[in-house]
């Protein structure tokens, strides 16, 4: 059977040559976030005169030793799902086969929501094995004890464990963001949650992290929920209530992401929008509801991406709106 070529987007060798390599790599590639390493070049007769021509082509870019970026799409115009998850893979491949993917990483690859963008590659090896860092990829030891499962057949450890790993290393939105999600979304159990405080215990960076795993809600459906609380806790305004039901004209319940009673018996409702966490057609929902929140007893606020990542923006609208309906804060 005739070996398939085809060329991968925007490669081109020396000369205006156009380089054909093999549709299987294109394949990996795209399971990988980009990534191929050398191994797997020389498994599919891709020899390391045509990487370096890719290379300094530009069409292909060097992350590690031995691991290459085919993905022309520029880092920053990626979908942050895609940046977290390439940098998963980089630790996962620059450290071999037999790699565990750790920490922030993991939780990427296991899907929680509320992690920075930019992560560092992390993985172990295990049996207490040593690697070493290199190139950005960060080679942690194995912790005792730790769990490892699968995730579309990549070995990472479990959710509790990664955030065991996670917390000391994140800043306050972020640590109580993904706490939020993955228990909101059932990765996690309070008792599990409690479990991960008390390994956390001890690890470098934990002990101004403590603090964090009070603040933890389940009722937060999404990461922008998270920081809007925060926020509004932050500047006096922490929401009397979450996932607040309302019933509409109709007769059929709804929910409000944040909510505060108003002396007159009415509530002040904040509707959080982030276009990561949805997509057009909820955006749209999400829109419709509100004009139904806002004809029952119910003062609808709705903020988008840009007043959720501008710190006191939510909690000051909410205080002018407290103040005016209330007549004063109380």
């Amino acid at each position: 059977m005739r070996d398939q070529r085809a060329p991968l987007p925007a490669l081109s060798g020396g000369m205006g040559r156009k380089i054909e390599l093999p549709v299987e790599l294109a394949i990996i590639a795209k399971a990988q976030e980009g990534l191929v390493t050398t191994q797997q070049c020389h498994d599919l007769g891709v020899s390391l005169t045509r990487v370096d021509r890719q290379l300094r082509s530009g069409a292909w870019k060097r992350v590690a030793r031995g691991l290459y970026d085919t993905d022309p799409t520029p880092i920053g115009s990626r979908h942050p799902d895609r940046r977290r998850r390439r940098a998963a893979f980089a630790a996962k491949l620059a450290l071999g086969p037999e790699s565990v993917v750790v920490g922030a990483c993991a939780l990427a690859l296991h899907g929680v929501w509320g992690l920075p963008v930019a992560l560092e590659p992390q993985a172990t090896l295990p049996g207490g094995r040593r690697a070493y860092s290199r190139d950005g990829i960060h080679a942690r030891m194995f912790d005792d004890r730790m769990i490892v499962t699968e995730v579309d057949g990549i070995a990472v450890a479990t959710v509790a464990w990664a955030l065991v790993q996670a917390v000391p290393e994140l800043d306050r939105i972020h640590a109580v963001g993904t706490m939020d999600n993955a228990l909101n979304r059932g990765f996690i159990t309070f008792d599990e949650l409690e479990e991960v405080h008390a390994r956390s215990r001890g690890r470098r960076g934990i002990a101004t992290r403590h603090g964090y795993f009070c603040e933890v809600d389940a009722r937060s459906e999404s990461p922008p929920e998270t920081r809007a609380r925060l926020d509004c806790i932050d500047h006096g305004v922490p929401p009397d209530h979450l996932q607040v039901p309302v019933r509409d004209l109709s007769g059929v319940e709804r929910r409000g992401d944040l909510g505060w009673d108003l002396k007159d018996g009415r509530i002040v409702i904040a509707e959080i929008d982030s276009d990561e966490y949805h997509d057009g057609s909820r955006l749209d929902a999400d829109l419709e509801r509100h004009n139904d929140l806002a004809a029952v007893s119910a003062i609808v606020l709705h903020f988008r991406k840009s007043a959720v990542y501008t710190p006191g923006a939510i909690s000051g609208k909410v205080r002018a709106t407290l103040e005016l309906h209330n007549g004063g804060l109380s």
